[in-house]
């Protein structure tokens, strides 16, 4: 099964600083048939203003991953913890027992970002946070994984059995990624169009996908693609 999911159809909210769109429920948005994809239970794209962002607020028992698409983000918390992840760039958050952090767009620029959410494992572990760059030409034809449960060499670690990888298409290039039928699969272009089997997938579009054992991309335009790999 894949099933897209339209950029103007998904929720959100233009708070003026903030233009939120939500692929699942979040916040004021309710969807019950959008409550998640397994474990991925957020995958927001937000642009930020400059000189605005997210003032101190809390997380616990939860990945947070942010994919920078353009501009930069600032992040600091309460574990002393500061970073600058910049567009291409990849930073996670593992909330565990608690942790309270700040994310601003200190740039001259509207600042854009996917934001996703995924179920830890376990709860009740040591909250931290990481960043690493991940330039694009190393991402040239191929999934890299960016985020990993599995301790995949240069992937920042996650709690919980899901990836979180990227890749970078040419116009008439193609992707191949071995999925597994018993996995779930949530893809989303940062830029460009693909096609996954006959369904055209537009920048920002969502796609949802189960029951497929092996997911291959073939990009109409120049593309950047973000999927989620996870446990059902």
């Amino acid at each position: 099964m894949i099933e897209l999911r339209p950029f103007a159809e998904l929720g959100g909210a233009d708070h003026g600083w903030l233009k939120a769109r939500h692929h699942f429920s979040f916040a004021n948005y309710h969807d019950p048939s959008r409550l998640g994809w397994g474990r991925l239970l957020v995958w927001n794209d937000d642009s930020i203003a400059p000189g605005t962002g997210f003032p101190p607020h809390s997380h616990r028992d939860m990945e947070i991953i942010t994919y920078v698409r353009k501009g930069a983000i600032t992040h600091e918390d309460n574990l002393g913890n500061k970073g600058r992840t910049e567009a291409g760039d990849v930073q996670i958050m593992s909330a565990g027992t608690g942790i309270r952090h700040s994310e601003y767009n200190l740039e001259p620029g509207e600042t854009q970002i996917f934001q996703i959410w995924i179920i830890p494992e376990h709860q009740g572990e040591a909250p931290r946070w990481g960043a690493r760059p991940f330039p694009k030409g190393e991402r040239a034809g191929q999934f890299v994984p960016l985020a990993s449960g599995y301790g995949e060499d240069g992937a920042l670690p996650l709690r919980t059995p899901a990836r979180v990888l990227g890749a970078t298409l040419r116009a008439g290039e193609a992707v191949s990624y071995t999925l597994g039928r018993e996995r779930l699969a949530y893809l989303v272009p940062a830029a460009g169009e693909v096609e996954i089997d006959g369904v055209r997938v537009a920048a920002r579009d969502g796609v949802a996908v189960k029951d497929v054992e092996t997911l291959t991309i073939h990009a109409l335009q120049d593309s950047e693609i973000v999927l989620v790999d996870t446990a059902s």
